[in-house]
């Protein structure tokens, strides 16, 4: 009997020693959440960066081509910053891509507007077998290493139930030699090429487009 009394008393102070491990090791793991939820929100953060907001219709970039052999073109695009890449493109047309952003409710509601990113400069050949058979270059616009905010919302869309991120858009222009070359963006993130200059207007209508 003595020794249960005696059991009976050392037992609140046994369960009492346990509260404070089972405190740390709960705010332990809360740290560790926010400090991921911290992470995620950074790295969000960067990659709207890379991103460009679209509320009007707005140039991204200037194409100017250059024959170097047949079916093959250097290509050189220029965003409105002054920022210059130069390519070997193959084939007959060159194609601009881009990632476009699009939010959901109640972000669309509240009117934010969608956000852009270039994203590859490829080649077209106009005969669907060459398309097929023929080389064909691929080459990427964006230096973004990190997974951003378009892979992001793919992967785990759980997490970024506002966005929209299944939707690209790309388009695309004859290359001609000495061509020069205005694409342009609308809020609906719809990409449009057009001839930044007369003679390249000319030539191509004088070519059916």
């Amino acid at each position: 009997m003595g020794w249960f009394l005696l059991r009976r008393r050392r037992e609140p102070s046994y369960r009492f020693a346990q509260r404070p491990a089972r405190i740390g090791l709960i705010r332990g793991l809360l740290g560790t959440v926010f400090l991921l939820s911290a992470v995620v929100l950074v790295l969000g953060a960067l990659s709207v960066y890379q991103y460009v907001q679209l509320s009007a219709d707005r140039p991204v970039a200037r194409v100017d081509v250059a024959a170097d052999g047949p079916q093959q073109f250097r290509v050189s695009l220029t965003t409105p910053e002054g920022r210059t890449q130069e390519f070997v493109i193959a084939g007959d047309q060159w194609q601009l891509e881009a990632r476009v952003i699009r939010w959901r409710v109640p972000v669309a509601l509240a009117g934010v507007p969608p956000i852009y990113r270039l994203d590859r400069l490829t080649g077209r050949y106009a005969d669907i077998e060459k398309e097929r058979t023929a080389t064909r270059t691929v080459h990427a616009l964006d230096g973004w290493t990190l997974p951003d905010l378009w892979s992001l919302q793919r992967q785990f869309p759980q997490w970024l139930p506002f966005v929209d991120a299944d939707y690209g858009s790309a388009t695309f222009l004859p290359m001609l030699d000495g061509g020069v070359y205005q694409v342009s963006i609308n809020p609906r993130g719809g990409l449009v090429a057009t001839p930044a200059d007369e003679a390249t207007k000319a030539r191509l209508q004088r070519t059916g487009w």
